[in-house]
């Protein structure tokens, strides 16, 4: 079964895009927010917790920078021994990456904000995961804007292997990421 890790501030279309994937067998993995509303809308879904058998910890600083999420995303699926180390250490892949990144700019550009609230903003983990994804397009679909959600479901229902479109979304990823 293919797995997609989903975490999002922007929850636009998360909706009807998680529920195009489990229409396809897809199995869904998320944190916090995102676990909530995909549950709130009776989506099957797993904590990142309880794939990584870790908690999230300092205030959900920590929840994804874990071996067995970036492990899963880089993969390579056509190297035999990075599916031998991924077997040996019960590590699964992880096939899509929908992450859009905290409201950072947003938050810095409000009239008296508080510096620990902008700090707060910082993500670390939605970019790794980002990157990791799109650093491994051949095998990952990485997912930066919610506005892609309807083509790459429209590519999975077609033939689940779109190289050129995760090709497109990485290059996204990385400008993204880079900006």
């Amino acid at each position: 079964m293919p797995r997609a890790l989903l975490s999002v501030s922007d929850k636009s279309g998360l909706i009807e895009f998680a529920r195009g994937l489990r229409e396809l067998d897809w199995e869904l993995i998320s944190t916090g927010g995102t676990a909530m509303a995909l549950r709130d809308a009776g989506l099957p879904v797993r904590d990142v917790a309880e794939v990584t058998h870790f908690p999230e910890m300092l205030d959900g600083r920590v929840k994804t920078l874990h071996p067995m999420v970036h492990g899963g995303l880089l993969a390579r699926r056509d190297v035999e021994e990075h599916m031998t180390a991924l077997a040996e250490q019960g590590i699964d892949t992880i096939d899509l990456v929908a992450v859009n990144l905290y409201p950072f700019r947003e938050t810095a550009s409000r009239p008296n904000v508080r510096p620990d609230a902008v700090i707060e903003q910082i993500d670390i983990g939605g970019p790794s995961m980002l990157r990791s994804a799109a650093k491994n397009f051949p095998s990952v679909f990485a997912v930066v804007d919610p506005a892609d959600y309807g083509r790459v479901l429209a590519a999975l229902q077609a033939s689940g292997d779109d190289l050129d479109l995760r090709r497109v979304l990485a290059a996204k990823v990385f400008a993204h990421t880079a900006a």
